[in-house]
């Protein structure tokens, strides 16, 4: 199979990977803030922990299952991923994303207006980010903490920054650990998967409050692009506070840059190496996130 064709075929897999994530992913979000189905912060975070676990057996053997430009990153600086394979990764992680907005508003659109009937809310003035919610992300959490000025007090851009950072940190951490032959303490099988979902499961629990729990920058703008196009405009791009770049791109991909890192110099570097086999690249087990 010639180069380009094995290219294509693993940015076919990131635009299914990604489109499995952020549709159970953000469908539970629309689930859960415009008809109350879920009662918990949990319930929300356990749809992430399984769509993520089933994008990875659906097409880790293709492509990685990354899903996610930080980890995409991540991988290229500290295991070997080919750094001319970033670009179209990260292209067909948007797209994913993006598409995967799109047939949820399409679900969800009459939903979506009557809440925001019911709500007050006009779509993209300010407030309207108590709808917005359902694609991008905002902080603090219009759904738990709201959109008053002293609701937007309890948390600052650099609070928000640290907590996407901090958080996709630990993803990348215990994505280098999980997916790292060397390490003996490693889930067998596939089991892997389940552990990365579970991890955002659990940086879900401590972050959404303060920012949603963003993570990952394609999960973020794929839909926040499509809220702009659907009529949220300034609301959506670059929102009521802006960060969209700080915050929910440069903040992710620095801390999974900082997560691998460490990983890489405190873990991997102390474990025996006789038998260490390196994946092949083009197959290695990555992951996402929220």
């Amino acid at each position: 199979m010639h180069q380009e064709d094995s290219l294509i075929r693993m940015c076919i897999a990131e635009v299914i990977g990604t489109f499995i994530l952020v549709f159970f992913g953000i469908g539970s979000v629309h689930a859960a803030v415009l008809t109350g189905a879920y009662a918990a912060l949990w319930q929300v975070a356990i749809v992430w922990a399984v769509a993520i676990a089933l994008a990875i057996y659906a097409v880790g053997a293709v492509s990685g299952a990354h899903m996610n430009p930080a980890v995409t990153l991540a991988f290229a600086a500290w295991r070997r991923f080919p750094w001319r394979h970033v670009i179209p990764y990260l292209a067909a992680q948007l797209l994913g994303a993006f598409l995967a907005a799109a047939v949820l508003y399409l679900l969800f659109c009459n939903i979506i207006a009557h809440f925001e009937a019911v709500q007050g809310i006009t779509r993209g003035l300010p407030g309207s980010e108590r709808s917005a919610m359902i694609y991008g992300e905002y902080f603090p959490n219009p759904g738990i903490l709201g959109v008053s000025s002293a609701a937007l007090a309890q948390v600052s851009v650099w609070q928000a920054m640290l907590a996407e950072a901090i958080g996709t940190a630990f993803l990348a951490f215990f994505v280098f650990a999980v997916t790292d032959t060397h390490n003996p303490g490693r889930p067998h099988g596939n089991s892997h998967a389940l552990m990365i979902g579970l991890t955002v499961a659990i940086v879900i629990m401590i972050i959404a409050p303060l920012t949603q729990a963003g993570l990952n920058p394609a999960r973020d703008f794929g839909p926040r692009l499509w809220a702009l196009l659907a009529g949220w405009g300034e609301i959506a791009i670059p929102g009521p506070r802006g960060g969209i770049f700080t915050v929910y791109m440069l903040s992710p991909i620095l801390g999974a840059q900082l997560g691998a890192w460490l990983y890489q110099q405190l873990v991997h570097r102390t474990l025996p190496s006789d038998d260490f086999v390196q994946p092949a690249v083009e197959h290695e087990t990555t992951s996402v996130v929220s």
